[in-house]
Parts: C-alpha cells; structure tokens; sequence
C-alpha cells in the first residue's frame, strides 16, 4: 500500500509551513491515485454497467483517505456533469479539496464510469459501519464535552484504525472539554481497551447520542462513570478547619 501521508494542506500553506516536500510528495501521489481510478474504470466498464469489485485494487494501494480526496476533487471540478446524483455531489462537497492547488491535474476525466466508482466508494465507506456525525447530538459549538462519550473522527485515525471500537472515548477533564475555552485538550479513555490519552477537541466530530451507544461500551462506561462518582469530593468528606 502506498503509505505517503496524504498531505491536507495546499501548497501555499504548505510553503509558509516549511512543508513543500511533504505536498509534492503528497500531491504526487494523488495523482498516482487518479491514474489507477481511471485505469480501473477503463477495465471494469463495458459502456453499459460497471463491475462492482473495480474499487479494491484502487483501495487497496492508496487506502480510503486518499481516494476520496480524489474523487471529490473530480466532483468539485465538474459540478456541471449531470451524470453525479445529487447524494454524490453533496457527499463531495463535505470532503476538503484544495481549491488553491490545480486541482485539474488530478481530477478523473474520464467521462463514463465515475459516477458508479463514487458510488462504490461510498457504499464501500458505509459497510465499515463507522460512526459519523448522524450519530451524534447536540451542537458541537456550544456542548461541554466532560462525562459525554465522544466520537473520534475516523480522519484522526489510520486507517487500519477505522472502527467503532477506535472511536468512542469517555471525556474525563481538560480545558478542551469548554467550547469557548482557549486550550484544546481533552483528556478521554477509549471505552474498547480502556487506554487513557488526551485528543484535540477538533478531533472528535461530537457526543454521542445513547441510543447509537453498542452493548459492548456499557460495561466500561458504567465502570468510569462509578469511579468519577467514588473520586468526587463532597462536603461530607471534607475536614472543615
């Protein structure tokens, strides 16, 4: 698998950053990934109907990150193509592209075959069962995150990561828990495998609606909300001097 870090920035910022290697080598291989949707269309379309495994080869060398990069960059560029339903193009339009790097370079032209490729990726996104941001409630903007159980956006994790085991964490403290606070930091443990770290506040994509809450995260969400109770200070506890 092509491991290149899928650069986010454009190539502006990536010069005011000091990064511009990391762009090239990024944007490179975005346009490696172009070639191989093309190449995969071209092989698995008959001018009638696309054939449904043609997107493993694609995934399977730039992964899931990079190749939406692509396609919805593709979609950016040719809004104008009505063969894009409006699903597809309102997914793209949620993916970051960068309208400051010639964006052209690596957009899939090839006319026939792009609109069933977009929608077998999404379906193939869909079938990793991750949570997103219809799982959760409450404006993100405004909600103090401390005791709430969190979703991790899938973006913040590798790839090899992707699961719902990976995603939910129980916030603890940290200034990051405020919306309006300046510090960003959230102190969480993985609801999973019960590891303790601290996350970005922009990391996370929101809290948690209880009823998208499996049955596998009850046991230690019970567990971490009865230690906080137990290591609570109370008045009764607390010699008055």
């Amino acid at each position: 698998m092509n491991e290149t870090y899928p650069y986010p920035y454009s190539a502006a910022e990536a010069r005011k950053r000091n990064e511009l290697s990391l762009w090239r080598e990024s944007y490179k291989a975005n346009i490696a990934c172009r070639n191989a949707i093309e190449d995969a269309i071209r092989q698995n379309f008959d001018g009638m109907n696309l054939q449904t495994d043609c997107l493993k080869a694609v995934l399977d060398e730039y992964g899931f990150k990079r190749t939406a990069w692509v396609l919805a960059n593709t979609l950016h560029e040719l809004k104008w193509d009505g063969r894009f339903s409006y699903a597809n193009k309102h997914w793209a339009e949620k993916i970051y592209s960068h309208r400051s790097q010639p964006q052209q370079r690596f957009c899939c032209p090839k006319p026939s075959g792009r609109a069933g490729f977009v929608s077998f990726y999404r379906k193939a996104v869909q079938a990793l069962n991750l949570f997103g941001a219809e799982h959760c409630v409450g404006d993100r903007a405004e909600q103090d995150y401390t005791g709430k159980v969190l979703v991790l956006s899938p973006d913040t994790l590798k790839e090899s990561c992707w699961s719902q085991e990976n995603q939910l964490w129980y916030a603890h403290d940290g200034f990051g828990c405020s919306p309006h606070a300046i510090g960003r930091s959230v102190r969480c443990t993985c609801l999973s495998d019960g590891e303790m770290t601290r996350w970005n506040r922009s990391e996370f994509i929101g809290v948690l609606d209880d009823k998208f809450l499996p049955e596998w995260a009850k046991p230690k969400l019970a567990e971490l909300q009865a230690q906080e109770q137990t290591d609570a200070p109370t008045m009764g506890s607390m010699n008055m001097k």
